[in-house]
Protein backbone atom coordinates (compact mmCIF):
# COMPACT_ATOMS: atom_id res chain seq x y z
CA UNK A 1 0.00 0.00 0.00
CA UNK A 2 1.49 3.56 -1.04
CA UNK A 3 2.05 6.03 2.25
CA UNK A 4 -0.30 8.66 2.60
CA UNK A 5 0.42 12.50 2.83
CA UNK A 6 0.64 12.25 6.80
CA UNK A 7 3.02 9.54 6.84
CA UNK A 8 5.23 11.07 3.80
CA UNK A 9 5.51 14.18 5.37
CA UNK A 10 6.52 12.61 9.04
CA UNK A 11 9.23 10.38 7.23
CA UNK A 12 10.97 13.50 5.76
CA UNK A 13 10.82 15.13 9.33
CA UNK A 14 12.37 12.01 11.00
CA UNK A 15 15.33 12.53 8.75
CA UNK A 16 15.26 16.43 9.07
CA UNK A 17 15.59 15.77 12.68
CA UNK A 18 18.63 13.63 12.51
CA UNK A 19 16.54 10.24 12.50
CA UNK A 20 17.65 7.24 10.46
CA UNK A 21 16.50 7.16 6.98
CA UNK A 22 14.48 4.88 5.46
CA UNK A 23 15.99 1.58 4.04
CA UNK A 24 16.99 1.58 0.20
CA UNK A 25 14.28 -0.74 -1.00
CA UNK A 26 11.61 2.01 1.11
CA UNK A 27 12.97 4.82 -0.69
CA UNK A 28 12.92 3.18 -3.92
CA UNK A 29 9.13 2.45 -3.30
CA UNK A 30 8.23 5.82 -1.92
CA UNK A 31 10.30 6.97 -5.40
CA UNK A 32 8.06 5.06 -7.44
CA UNK A 33 4.90 6.20 -5.54
CA UNK A 34 5.76 10.04 -6.35
CA UNK A 35 4.53 12.01 -9.53
CA UNK A 36 6.24 10.45 -13.06
CA UNK A 37 6.70 12.67 -15.89
CA UNK A 38 4.87 10.14 -17.78
CA UNK A 39 1.97 8.55 -16.19
CA UNK A 40 0.84 5.10 -17.13
CA UNK A 41 -2.68 3.58 -16.80
CA UNK A 42 -4.43 4.97 -13.85
CA UNK A 43 -5.84 2.13 -11.66
CA UNK A 44 -8.83 2.01 -9.91
CA UNK A 45 -10.15 1.27 -6.53
CA UNK A 46 -13.64 -0.60 -6.45
CA UNK A 47 -15.67 0.11 -3.41
CA UNK A 48 -18.65 -1.59 -1.34
CA UNK A 49 -21.02 0.82 0.65
CA UNK A 50 -22.34 0.18 3.68
CA UNK A 51 -25.57 -1.21 2.05
CA UNK A 52 -24.27 -3.18 -1.36
CA UNK A 53 -26.75 -5.36 -3.10
CA UNK A 54 -25.81 -8.93 -5.19
CA UNK A 55 -26.38 -6.93 -8.15
CA UNK A 56 -23.98 -4.30 -7.60
CA UNK A 57 -21.46 -6.27 -6.55
CA UNK A 58 -22.08 -8.30 -9.73
CA UNK A 59 -21.51 -4.96 -11.64
CA UNK A 60 -17.94 -3.94 -9.56
CA UNK A 61 -17.11 -7.81 -11.06
CA UNK A 62 -17.48 -7.43 -14.39
CA UNK A 63 -16.12 -3.42 -13.83
CA UNK A 64 -13.18 -5.56 -12.50
CA UNK A 65 -12.73 -8.18 -15.35
CA UNK A 66 -13.15 -5.03 -17.62
CA UNK A 67 -10.23 -3.03 -16.64
CA UNK A 68 -7.94 -6.03 -14.88
CA UNK A 69 -5.12 -5.87 -14.31
CA UNK A 70 -5.56 -2.06 -13.59
CA UNK A 71 -8.00 -2.21 -11.06
CA UNK A 72 -8.21 -3.29 -7.04
CA UNK A 73 -11.36 -4.69 -5.45
CA UNK A 74 -12.21 -4.24 -1.39
CA UNK A 75 -14.48 -7.12 -0.34
CA UNK A 76 -15.46 -5.23 2.96
CA UNK A 77 -18.20 -2.62 3.30
CA UNK A 78 -17.56 1.12 3.79
CA UNK A 79 -19.89 3.65 5.80
CA UNK A 80 -18.76 6.34 3.04
CA UNK A 81 -21.21 8.74 1.84
CA UNK A 82 -19.70 10.34 -1.32
CA UNK A 83 -20.88 13.79 -1.81
CA UNK A 84 -20.35 14.25 1.91
CA UNK A 85 -16.91 16.10 3.15
CA UNK A 86 -16.23 12.96 5.55
CA UNK A 87 -16.94 10.57 2.55
CA UNK A 88 -14.61 12.21 0.51
CA UNK A 89 -12.04 12.50 2.72
CA UNK A 90 -12.37 8.58 3.42
CA UNK A 91 -12.02 8.21 -0.38
CA UNK A 92 -9.06 9.90 -0.08
CA UNK A 93 -7.64 7.90 1.87
CA UNK A 94 -8.07 4.49 0.46
CA UNK A 95 -6.99 5.61 -3.08
CA UNK A 96 -3.85 7.07 -1.60
CA UNK A 97 -3.52 4.22 0.20
CA UNK A 98 -3.91 1.70 -2.54
CA UNK A 99 -1.77 4.06 -4.86
CA UNK A 100 -5.51 4.46 -7.28
CA UNK A 101 -6.55 7.77 -8.84
CA UNK A 102 -9.81 6.40 -9.65
CA UNK A 103 -12.32 4.71 -7.59
CA UNK A 104 -16.16 3.14 -7.94
CA UNK A 105 -18.52 3.18 -5.04
CA UNK A 106 -21.59 0.90 -5.31
CA UNK A 107 -24.65 1.28 -3.07
CA UNK A 108 -28.10 0.31 -2.24
CA UNK A 109 -30.50 2.10 -0.10
CA UNK A 110 -34.12 3.42 -0.29
CA UNK A 111 -33.74 6.88 -1.78
CA UNK A 112 -31.36 5.59 -3.99
CA UNK A 113 -31.37 1.95 -5.22
CA UNK A 114 -28.56 0.55 -7.29
CA UNK A 115 -26.41 3.42 -7.37
CA UNK A 116 -23.21 3.54 -8.35
CA UNK A 117 -20.55 6.74 -7.78
CA UNK A 118 -17.85 6.78 -10.92
CA UNK A 119 -15.03 9.45 -9.68
CA UNK A 120 -11.20 10.05 -9.95
CA UNK A 121 -8.87 12.18 -7.71
CA UNK A 122 -5.71 14.75 -8.89
CA UNK A 123 -2.97 15.62 -5.87
CA UNK A 124 -4.52 12.99 -3.37
CA UNK A 125 -7.63 14.82 -3.22
CA UNK A 126 -11.34 14.11 -5.15
CA UNK A 127 -11.66 15.68 -8.54
CA UNK A 128 -14.77 15.11 -9.85
CA UNK A 129 -17.82 12.39 -9.26
CA UNK A 130 -20.80 11.34 -11.21
CA UNK A 131 -23.37 9.39 -9.35
CA UNK A 132 -25.52 7.10 -12.07
CA UNK A 133 -28.41 4.89 -11.02
CA UNK A 134 -28.00 1.41 -12.83
CA UNK A 135 -31.99 0.87 -14.20
CA UNK A 136 -31.02 -2.26 -16.27
CA UNK A 137 -28.29 -4.67 -16.08
CA UNK A 138 -26.65 -7.35 -18.42
CA UNK A 139 -23.32 -9.22 -16.57
CA UNK A 140 -20.86 -10.89 -18.46
CA UNK A 141 -22.28 -14.25 -17.04
CA UNK A 142 -25.65 -14.15 -18.40
CA UNK A 143 -24.20 -14.38 -22.13
CA UNK A 144 -22.81 -17.70 -21.33
CA UNK A 145 -19.61 -19.62 -21.30
CA UNK A 146 -20.06 -19.66 -25.06
CA UNK A 147 -19.64 -15.97 -25.67
CA UNK A 148 -15.44 -15.31 -26.26
CA UNK A 149 -14.19 -12.52 -23.41
CA UNK A 150 -11.86 -9.92 -23.94
CA UNK A 151 -7.89 -10.53 -23.56
CA UNK A 152 -6.89 -9.13 -20.07
CA UNK A 153 -4.28 -6.00 -20.27
CA UNK A 154 -6.57 -5.15 -23.72
CA UNK A 155 -7.33 -1.59 -24.86
CA UNK A 156 -10.87 -1.03 -25.57
CA UNK A 157 -12.52 0.47 -28.71
CA UNK A 158 -14.82 3.60 -27.30
CA UNK A 159 -17.50 4.99 -29.36
CA UNK A 160 -20.13 7.96 -27.99
CA UNK A 161 -23.27 8.08 -30.13
CA UNK A 162 -25.41 10.76 -29.36
CA UNK A 163 -25.53 14.73 -30.28
CA UNK A 164 -25.58 15.18 -26.21
CA UNK A 165 -22.06 14.15 -26.64
CA UNK A 166 -20.52 17.46 -28.20
CA UNK A 167 -23.57 19.71 -27.24
CA UNK A 168 -23.85 19.42 -23.17
CA UNK A 169 -21.12 19.97 -20.96
CA UNK A 170 -21.91 17.79 -18.14
CA UNK A 171 -21.57 14.92 -21.03
CA UNK A 172 -18.58 16.15 -22.09
CA UNK A 173 -16.93 15.44 -18.89
CA UNK A 174 -18.93 12.19 -18.27
CA UNK A 175 -17.28 10.91 -21.45
CA UNK A 176 -13.76 12.31 -20.39
CA UNK A 177 -14.30 10.37 -17.27
CA UNK A 178 -15.49 7.50 -19.13
CA UNK A 179 -12.39 7.41 -21.59
CA UNK A 180 -9.86 7.74 -18.42
CA UNK A 181 -11.89 4.93 -16.24
CA UNK A 182 -11.28 2.23 -19.42
CA UNK A 183 -8.76 3.47 -21.23
CA UNK A 184 -6.05 1.33 -20.00
CA UNK A 185 -2.60 1.19 -20.68
CA UNK A 186 -1.08 4.54 -22.56
CA UNK A 187 0.25 3.22 -25.59
CA UNK A 188 2.08 4.91 -29.40
CA UNK A 189 0.85 2.01 -31.50
CA UNK A 190 -1.71 -0.46 -31.36
CA UNK A 191 -1.60 -3.78 -33.22
CA UNK A 192 -4.93 -4.44 -34.77
CA UNK A 193 -4.50 -7.97 -33.85
CA UNK A 194 -4.81 -6.43 -30.37
CA UNK A 195 -8.38 -4.55 -31.16
CA UNK A 196 -10.50 -7.27 -29.48
CA UNK A 197 -13.36 -5.42 -27.68
CA UNK A 198 -15.54 -2.17 -28.04
CA UNK A 199 -17.06 -0.44 -25.74
CA UNK A 200 -20.48 1.98 -27.06
CA UNK A 201 -22.16 4.62 -25.14
CA UNK A 202 -25.58 5.91 -26.35
CA UNK A 203 -26.39 9.56 -24.76
CA UNK A 204 -30.18 10.32 -24.78
CA UNK A 205 -32.83 12.40 -22.54
CA UNK A 206 -36.07 10.94 -20.95
CA UNK A 207 -38.97 12.67 -22.51
CA UNK A 208 -40.52 13.61 -19.14
CA UNK A 209 -38.10 14.11 -16.95
CA UNK A 210 -35.64 15.26 -19.13
CA UNK A 211 -33.16 13.54 -17.24
CA UNK A 212 -29.89 12.27 -19.02
CA UNK A 213 -29.77 8.11 -19.78
CA UNK A 214 -26.74 6.52 -20.89
CA UNK A 215 -26.55 3.52 -22.41
CA UNK A 216 -23.62 1.19 -22.20
CA UNK A 217 -22.82 -1.66 -24.68
CA UNK A 218 -20.26 -3.88 -24.93
CA UNK A 219 -19.36 -6.14 -28.02
CA UNK A 220 -16.35 -8.52 -28.69
CA UNK A 221 -14.63 -7.92 -31.99
CA UNK A 222 -13.38 -10.65 -34.35
CA UNK A 223 -11.42 -10.00 -37.34
CA UNK A 224 -12.01 -11.79 -40.63
CA UNK A 225 -11.58 -11.69 -44.17
CA UNK A 226 -13.57 -9.83 -46.45
CA UNK A 227 -16.02 -12.14 -48.22
CA UNK A 228 -17.02 -9.39 -50.72
CA UNK A 229 -12.93 -8.76 -51.67
CA UNK A 230 -10.72 -12.08 -50.73
CA UNK A 231 -7.57 -10.13 -52.43
CA UNK A 232 -7.64 -7.35 -49.34
CA UNK A 233 -5.72 -7.11 -46.37
CA UNK A 234 -7.75 -5.07 -44.76
CA UNK A 235 -9.97 -7.25 -42.15
CA UNK A 236 -13.62 -6.64 -41.70
CA UNK A 237 -14.91 -6.40 -38.02
CA UNK A 238 -17.66 -8.67 -36.84
CA UNK A 239 -19.14 -8.15 -33.61
CA UNK A 240 -20.42 -10.02 -30.62
CA UNK A 241 -22.59 -8.90 -27.82
CA UNK A 242 -20.43 -10.36 -24.86
CA UNK A 243 -21.17 -7.95 -21.73
CA UNK A 244 -21.75 -5.67 -19.60
CA UNK A 245 -24.17 -3.99 -20.64
CA UNK A 246 -26.13 -1.26 -18.50
CA UNK A 247 -28.47 1.58 -18.86
CA UNK A 248 -27.73 4.23 -16.52
CA UNK A 249 -29.38 7.59 -14.81
CA UNK A 250 -27.87 10.26 -13.85
CA UNK A 251 -28.51 11.52 -10.32
CA UNK A 252 -25.99 13.85 -8.64
CA UNK A 253 -22.24 15.44 -10.19
CA UNK A 254 -19.97 16.94 -8.71
CA UNK A 255 -17.18 18.42 -11.02
CA UNK A 256 -14.22 20.53 -10.38
CA UNK A 257 -13.96 24.53 -10.06
CA UNK A 258 -11.76 25.64 -12.82
CA UNK A 259 -8.41 26.38 -11.58
CA UNK A 260 -8.72 23.02 -9.70
CA UNK A 261 -9.61 21.66 -13.64
CA UNK A 262 -6.43 23.52 -14.99
CA UNK A 263 -4.75 22.91 -12.27
CA UNK A 264 -5.15 19.20 -13.73
CA UNK A 265 -4.71 19.35 -17.24
CA UNK A 266 -1.29 21.29 -16.73
CA UNK A 267 1.21 19.22 -17.99
CA UNK A 268 5.55 19.45 -16.63
CA UNK A 269 7.68 22.03 -18.29
CA UNK A 270 9.93 18.88 -19.26
CA UNK A 271 7.01 17.32 -21.86
CA UNK A 272 6.74 20.39 -23.82
CA UNK A 273 8.91 20.13 -26.67
CA UNK A 274 10.90 23.24 -27.79
CA UNK A 275 10.53 25.03 -30.43
CA UNK A 276 13.12 24.63 -33.02
CA UNK A 277 14.15 27.26 -34.99
CA UNK A 278 14.02 27.28 -38.86
CA UNK A 279 12.35 23.84 -39.07
CA UNK A 280 8.75 23.60 -40.46
CA UNK A 281 6.58 20.32 -41.69
CA UNK A 282 4.84 20.63 -45.02
CA UNK A 283 1.17 18.75 -45.28
CA UNK A 284 3.40 15.64 -46.19
CA UNK A 285 4.77 15.01 -42.25
CA UNK A 286 8.10 16.17 -44.37
CA UNK A 287 10.46 18.21 -42.11
CA UNK A 288 11.92 20.88 -43.82
CA UNK A 289 15.04 23.68 -42.62
CA UNK A 290 16.43 26.76 -43.78
CA UNK A 291 20.14 27.25 -43.31
CA UNK A 292 21.66 30.76 -43.25
CA UNK A 293 25.19 30.90 -44.18
CA UNK A 294 27.87 33.79 -45.20
CA UNK A 295 27.87 34.89 -48.91
CA UNK A 296 31.23 33.09 -50.07
CA UNK A 297 33.18 34.51 -52.15
CA UNK A 298 33.89 31.63 -55.25
CA UNK A 299 36.86 33.67 -57.15
CA UNK A 300 38.68 33.71 -53.82
CA UNK A 301 38.78 30.20 -53.26
CA UNK A 302 41.70 27.95 -53.51
CA UNK A 303 41.58 24.60 -54.76
CA UNK A 304 42.46 22.44 -57.23
CA UNK A 305 42.87 23.13 -60.89
CA UNK A 306 43.13 20.31 -63.60
CA UNK A 307 45.50 20.72 -66.70
CA UNK A 308 41.97 21.10 -68.62
CA UNK A 309 40.81 23.98 -66.46
CA UNK A 310 44.52 25.56 -67.52
CA UNK A 311 44.18 25.26 -70.21
CA UNK A 312 40.39 27.01 -70.60
CA UNK A 313 41.40 29.78 -68.75
CA UNK A 314 44.58 30.43 -71.08
CA UNK A 315 41.93 29.97 -73.96
CA UNK A 316 39.72 32.49 -72.48
CA UNK A 317 42.40 34.97 -71.43
CA UNK A 318 43.69 35.23 -75.04
CA UNK A 319 40.30 35.53 -76.46
CA UNK A 320 39.58 38.03 -73.88
CA UNK A 321 43.10 39.72 -75.01
CA UNK A 322 41.89 39.72 -78.73
CA UNK A 323 38.98 40.79 -77.84
CA UNK A 324 40.43 44.11 -76.03
CA UNK A 325 43.11 44.56 -79.01
CA UNK A 326 40.01 44.68 -81.79
CA UNK A 327 37.82 46.76 -79.47
CA UNK A 328 41.10 49.20 -79.17
CA UNK A 329 41.49 48.77 -83.48
CA UNK A 330 37.80 50.49 -84.38
CA UNK A 331 38.34 53.15 -81.75
CA UNK A 332 42.02 54.01 -83.56
CA UNK A 333 40.10 53.96 -87.14
CA UNK A 334 37.44 56.16 -86.20
CA UNK A 335 39.51 58.69 -84.55
CA UNK A 336 41.73 58.78 -88.14
CA UNK A 337 38.44 59.53 -89.95
CA UNK A 338 37.44 62.11 -87.60
CA UNK A 339 40.46 63.86 -87.99
CA UNK A 340 40.65 63.59 -91.96
CA UNK A 341 37.20 64.90 -91.90
CA UNK A 342 38.52 67.89 -90.14
CA UNK A 343 41.68 68.86 -91.27
CA UNK A 344 41.59 67.17 -94.55
CA UNK A 345 44.20 64.84 -94.15
CA UNK A 346 45.08 61.70 -92.39
CA UNK A 347 47.31 62.00 -89.05
CA UNK A 348 50.68 60.95 -89.45
CA UNK A 349 51.49 58.02 -87.43
CA UNK A 350 54.27 58.63 -84.46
Amino acid sequence: MAPTQEQQKAAKAKVLAGGKPAKARVQRYLKSTEAQLREGAKPSLLLKGIRCSQAMGNVLKDMRAMQSPHCKMLTKKNAIVAFETDGQHSLEFLTTKNDCSMFALASTNKKRPNNLVLGRTFDHQVLDMVEVGVLRYKSIQDYGGSVPKKRVGSKPMMMFLGDLWQQDSNCQKLQNLLMDFYRGDVVDKVMVSGLDHMMMFVASQQPQTNQLVVHQHTYFVKLKKDPNNPTSKVPVPLLTPCGPDMTMIIRRTQFAAPDLWKAALKQPQALKKKKVKNHTTNVFGETIGRLHVEKQDVDKMGGRKSKALRRAEKTAADEEREALENELGREKEALNQEFKQTYGFEEEET
